[in-house]
């Protein structure tokens, strides 16, 4: 259970406006900007705020409980549906909502024809019937958005009229009155929306964001020729807020898979390249909060100390040790509780539990370097020599040292 003042602490991740069926169950979810002071930003590009949008929903909220499966609306400038950053996305999960100010172009019409063949569903808002350039999107978009209050409730009768034979689930959209939901209820409407019925409501979580360096640097990575998962992975370890990140999309409903992550470059095989490449364009674009300097060393001292001690001890996978001993302070990075967080990553149950109990031999490498870290070294219990701890640990500063200079 989170406590009010933790409830206090999180961030306001987005606001939620809900849509209706004319039973009022909840059917979808629009998904709305909103800056840290739970306002609209008018100075914030329709983009900008779309992969705001995106990265707060889909890889950084954690919440507690069980949450009902709802697809959400998301507004998509033609810009960026043109563009090759918008992400994949899972079916049934979203509705793109066509902005009424769209550029309607030949490409466009095409890009959307083929959204709809791959089952992405697509609405329309700010429909006007007195603008032809809609027209041909009404044998493209399953839901069209009708504005009441704009368009006027006398003018509703006619125009579903001439809406029928197109099919569409039709969206009342400014439902601000009993009077007014009745009415659009005995007029066919399938979909609900407006003040009447609820006000957009804030998601608040914890936003965990990725350092830009880093992102900038896996930018260059993917376009260098003969890059693979592995070199993306080299730089993506060095930020772990960026693993845990990557480790989440793959673990979300777009990217479910029966499979456990052996390690981050695994994880980004599983997204793929193109993938990869949209998803470092979301975070970038998402914002950046400032990581504690002496923490981040910290954590990556723990993880290449683990790494080396594998080595010297013969181990077959040392970047899985790397992996558990960057993971390991994740929670005091983002004040998460561990087993929260281990639940968003879809970690073998061997990392996971050295993590959580030191279980198995990256729990004991784990669990050593720890004692080390803190001067505890009769704790130690690993047995390779006091002079084999000072070399690992002397080599994993200087590393680490070169690392948070770089970033």
């Amino acid at each position: 259970m989170v406590s009010d003042n933790e409830l206090q602490e999180q961030d306001i991740l987005f606001a939620r406006h809900s849509i209706y069926t004319k039973n009022r169950d909840v059917e979808y979810y629009e998904l709305l900007f909103r800056n840290a002071e739970n306002a609209f930003c008018p100075s914030i590009d329709d983009q900008s705020a779309t992969f705001e949008v995106i990265a707060n929903n889909y890889a950084n909220v954690i919440q507690n409980g069980v949450e009902k499966i709802v697809p959400c609306f998301i507004k998509v400038t033609d810009e960026l549906l043109l563009s090759d950053q918008l992400p994949e996305l899972p079916k049934g999960r979203f509705v793109l909502e066509i902005l009424g100010r769209s550029v309607i172009t030949p490409e466009l019409i095409a890009k959307l024809k083929e959204l709809g063949k791959q089952g992405i569903r697509l609405a329309l808002a700010d429909y006007d019937p007195r603008e032809r350039r809609f027209d041909v999107l009404l044998n493209i978009v399953h839901i069209l958005k009708l504005d009441i209050r704009r368009l006027g409730m006398d003018n509703m009768p006619k125009l579903i009229a001439k809406l029928r034979p197109f099919h569409l689930e039709l969206l009342a959209d400014k439902v601000e009155s009993k009077e007014q939901y009745l009415e659009c209820v005995k007029m066919g409407f399938s979909l609900y929306q407006g003040f009447f019925l609820s006000e957009p409501a804030t998601v608040k979580g914890k936003k965990i964001n990725a350092n830009k360096i880093v992102l900038l640097q896996l930018l260059a990575e993917i376009d260098r020729a003969g890059s693979d998962a592995r070199s993306l992975e080299e730089i993506a370890l060095n930020d772990p807020a960026l693993t845990f990140k990557i480790l989440k999309v793959v673990n979300s409903a777009a990217f479910s898979t029966p499979k456990k992550i052996l390690s981050l470059s695994h994880a980004i095989s599983l997204l793929g390249m193109a993938q990869i490449k949209r998803w470092i364009v979301i975070f970038m674009t998402a914002g950046n909060d400032k990581v504690p300097d002496d923490l981040l060393a910290n954590m990556l001292v723990r993880g290449r100390m683990c790494e080396l001690l594998s080595e010297m001890s013969g181990e077959d996978d040392p970047i899985s040790f790397f992996m558990v001993g960057l993971l390991s302070q994740l929670d005091a990075l983002l004040n998460i509780e561990m087993n929260e967080l281990l639940e968003q990553m879809p970690l073998t149950h061997d990392i996971a539990q050295a993590i959580l109990v030191h279980e198995g031999k990256m729990g004991d490498i784990l669990s050593d370097v720890k004692h080390y870290q803190k001067g505890d070294f009769d704790a130690v219990q690993g047995g390779m020599g006091n002079a084999i701890y000072q070399v690992a640990y002397r080599h994993s500063i200087n590393w680490a040292d070169q690392v948070m200079k770089a970033i």
